[in-house]
């Protein structure tokens, strides 16, 4: 009898036990384990990251890290870390967590658009995924992958269509590039190079020409129009005399790009730069900035007309007034000047 009450006894506490064990295991396991209020949170774990880079990343958004650290052990995470973007939500269990980190990486989503030169995209890309400014600046000037885009270094900028596109937050430089030159590729269909063709201008020039068009206007509707001006210069053999073009020549004359140049002076149309299209003719060698996709197909697609000339509006800021023979045009421009001195614009 006494052996059986023993018996008995051992029995009941290892039921206890096994109870409390799988209560603590459930407990690790599956009950929540998130500490943040919001309905989500965005984890980002760099490339090569240990198992304690990921624990410093998650502390601040977790009750508890060494429930975390034991669940993920079991797991057989803490050997496996993976790189990427991933999303916890509110009430996960360390068991949801450490799956979502393991195999649920998340694109997201990369935003450009009318950047002045590379050194620029490649800062703000850097904003957005993990590849810092220099390894993508690398990338991009990089001669042999310029070569397979039949690209060089004057047109490089020409590369990067402004846009919005799903990448890994974890892609290198390398991928990066490859694949805006995947978009290159596509946005240049067999109708956008027909237009090109029938223009007499290759992308490149498409491209540079369109960054004159986006830097003289913000007026996505007076696009085509001022397209139509330079069309009808370059046609005629005139010089494109665009003033953007002498501004960026003065920037990377002086290396400073920071500089804001509101003015265009006489003594500026003297510099000698192929940027300089009061100097010399045709398209510059390349684009003065990034245009985006309105200025690509306002060139493309330019308002057939007889301007040749075109200045700013000071009844309708924003807009040009535009004229077909330089008389009318210098009779625009006195009240351009005029308003211009009124302002004290000297530089």
């Amino acid at each position: 009898m006494y052996i059986k009450k023993i018996f008995l006894i051992v029995v009941l506490l290892g039921a206890v036990g096994m109870g409390g064990f799988a209560w603590y295991v459930y407990n690790t396991a599956f009950s929540d384990n998130t500490a943040f209020n919001n309905k989500e949170a965005h984890v980002f774990i760099p490339t090569n990251a240990t198992i304690n880079d990921v624990v410093a990343e998650l502390e601040p958004l977790l009750k508890d890290t060494e429930s975390f650290y034991a669940i993920a052990t079991q797991k057989k995470y803490t050997s496996n870390v993976k790189p990427g973007h991933f999303i916890i939500t509110k009430g996960m269990t360390n068991n949801d967590i450490v799956n979502a980190l393991r195999s649920k990486n998340i694109p997201i989503d990369i935003k450009f658009n009318n950047q002045e030169r590379l050194e620029n995209l490649a800062g703000h890309i850097a904003q957005q995924i993990e590849a810092d400014s220099l390894s993508l600046l690398e990338a991009m000037r990089d001669p042999q992958f310029l070569e397979t885009v039949g690209l060089n270094a004057e047109t490089a900028l020409s590369l990067y269509i402004p846009n919005t596109y799903e990448f890994y937050w974890n892609s290198s430089a390398e991928t990066f590039c490859d694949r805006m030159k995947i978009e290159y590729e596509r946005f240049w269909s067999e109708s956008r190079l027909q237009k090109a063709k029938k223009l007499k201008l290759t992308k490149e020039q498409v491209m540079a020409l369109a960054a004159i068009v986006q830097k003289e206007t913000a007026k996505v509707d007076e696009r085509p129009r001022v397209a139509g001006v330079y069309i009808n210069r370059l046609k005629v053999g005139m010089l494109l005399q665009a003033d953007p073009t002498v501004i960026y020549a003065l920037k990377r004359e002086s290396g400073d790009f920071d500089q804001l140049i509101k003015r265009v002076l006489y003594k500026d149309l003297e510099l000698d730069s192929p940027y300089n299209t009061y100097k010399y003719a045709g398209v510059p060698p390349g684009p003065i900035a990034m245009p985006d996709i309105s200025s690509i197909d306002a060139v493309l697609n330019p308002e057939q007309h007889d301007y040749y000339y075109f200045v700013a509006d000071v009844t309708n800021f924003g807009y040009h007034k535009f004229a077909k023979s330089l008389s009318q045009h210098n009779a625009n421009k006195v009240e351009y000047v005029r308003w211009v001195n009124s302002q004290g614009l000297n530089r």
